[in-house]
């Protein structure tokens, strides 16, 4: 669904970037077409081309010609190892920043952060 706040462009291109991630839509198949993408989301053909073409310019997706937009080979490693940067940049350089802050040892943080993995579980499995 689309969120305010946040170029639409922008939320067709994670979109599509979430669904190769997530194993969706696999490497070297085709993706849903710029007008299948604005009649989904009731938006303007342009926007859903131009979230498109931005993973065009990135390398994640090629043109077919006369047969529609594919993702490319390895396009999933690369966002995986881009997402995998903008994790650390965004919450594990924060994180220990923090913990420098609060005299904490990685061994701590290491524990803090195992216990909560370990409760997630538990939680899940009830």
């Amino acid at each position: 669904m689309i969120e305010a706040g946040k170029p639409i462009f922008v939320q067709i291109a994670e979109q599509i970037e979430n669904d190769i991630i997530d194993g969706v839509i696999e490497e070297e198949t085709s993706v849903p077409s710029t007008n299948e993408f604005a009649a989904f989301h009731r938006i303007n053909p342009a926007t859903a081309g131009k979230g498109v073409n931005r993973l065009v310019e990135d390398g994640i997706l090629y043109k077919k010609r006369g047969i529609g937009m594919f993702v490319a080979t390895g396009a999933r490693q690369r966002l995986v190892g881009a997402r995998t940067e903008q994790f650390r940049a965004n919450f594990v350089g924060p994180l220990l920043a923090e913990a420098v802050k609060l005299g904490l040892t990685a061994e701590q943080v290491a524990s803090m952060i195992n216990a909560e993995s370990v409760t997630d579980r538990m939680a899940s499995n009830s």
